[in-house]
């Protein structure tokens, strides 16, 4: 397949579209991230290149008193009919235009054309973010270079309706098991249903009250619930265990640790394991360049509801939020696209917050 080259300086809207032209399917990022590195190399001269796997970082190095970090994965899901992309009067249509190819055009467009940037201005894009966590090439670059990620606030181009969405709830996943005793199921007074036995469980879930708690401004409201219930080995023998996989999302405020200790106290008395936890990141909004952004979209932050990668930034200690174009719920669909009107918008709004101001 020819690689077409790149044109960073044209609008973010068709810049979206050659990005989304180019398959880049979890794993096989490697020629659009080659199309990327071309592209910042021979048009943003005034940028300093990193290549990193299939990630590409780029930044300037101006001593500006703060640095903002704009980032963006190149991944999608599996193309399901729709590359290439096609317009629809003021909808582009195709895999990654929501998720997050459209952010991802913003944040090229923006890094070749904002030469003097008023913060210096770091960018990111890494592979692997639609898949397990271990392959996320963010967590290679913080391992390896660990420098490029700091700044004094990241921008992650989640899609998110052109809105802010601060933070992001942290979520635990744990399997609760039932034992009984196996008998057959014509003599069932013989056994013990495990089956049964979790009802227990479900009553505890039916009786559970969520929390809402108000952070910086944004309120996250958890929530607790059966995702999955398995057990029995025939359909004529008494089940001897049930597995009830429980899924916790849990507001910023309550680390790893607190979460998990939440987990068992409702559950005290079952056989609990966990298989899974991510913190969340709390919003951050205090932080000086966190406020001068949200100045500049003019928007009232919400709670990002749901985990997102802004957890990574906010472990290493900084304020993180999401904002990008395209509607969250199109993403991984057939159907997906985007209104080209959220990726001028915010392509716009990123340019009034990083260019110098009018003295």
């Amino acid at each position: 397949m020819t690689i077409p080259a790149l044109d960073l300086t044209a609008d973010p809207v068709d810049l979206c579209a050659a990005l989304v032209d180019v398959p880049s399917v979890s794993g096989a990022e490697g020629p659009l991230a080659d199309a990327v590195e071309r592209a910042l190399r021979e048009q943003a001269p005034h940028l300093e290149l990193l290549r990193s796997g299939d990630a590409v970082l780029a930044r300037t190095n101006l001593g500006r008193e703060r640095r903002v970090l704009l980032a963006g994965h190149l991944d999608t899901v599996p193309i399901a009919d729709n590359v290439p992309s096609r317009r629809d009067g003021d909808l582009l249509y195709g895999c990654g235009t929501t998720d997050m190819k459209s952010g991802d055009a913003v944040i090229a467009h923006l890094a070749a054309t904002v030469t003097e940037p008023r913060h210096d201005l770091t960018v990111v894009f890494y592979e692997c973010e639609e898949v397990e966590a271990a392959r996320n090439g963010l967590l290679r670059i913080e391992r390896e270079h660990r420098d490029w990620l700091q700044a004094d606030l990241a921008i992650l181009s989640e899609p998110t309706n052109a809105g802010v969405e601060a933070g992001c709830q942290g979520t635990l996943r744990a399997e609760i098991t039932t034992r009984g005793r196996r008998a057959h199921s014509a003599r069932s007074w013989h056994g013990t249903n495990a089956i049964h036995a979790a009802a227990a469980v479900l009553d505890r879930l039916g009786a559970y009250t969520a929390r809402e708690v108000d952070i910086d401004g944004c309120v996250f409201r958890e929530g607790l619930q059966a995702v999955r219930i398995g057990g029995g080995v025939a359909m004529n023998v008494v089940p001897d265990e049930c597995v009830v996989t429980v899924n916790f999302r849990f507001a910023p405020d309550r680390d790893a640790a607190a979460a998990e200790a939440h987990v068992r106290e409702v559950f005290d008395g079952f056989d609990l394991a966990v298989t899974d936890l991510a913190p969340g990141a709390l919003p951050g909004l205090g932080e000086p360049a966190a406020g001068e952004f949200i100045a500049a979209t003019g928007a009232t932050p919400s709670a990002k509801f749901g985990w997102t990668d802004v957890s990574r930034f906010a472990a290493l200690g900084i304020p993180a939020v999401n904002y990008g174009p395209g509607d969250p719920n199109l993403a991984h669909t057939r159907e997906e696209h985007v209104d080209t009107r959220q990726i001028t918008d915010t392509a716009a709004v990123l340019r009034r917050f990083l260019s110098p101001q009018e003295r």
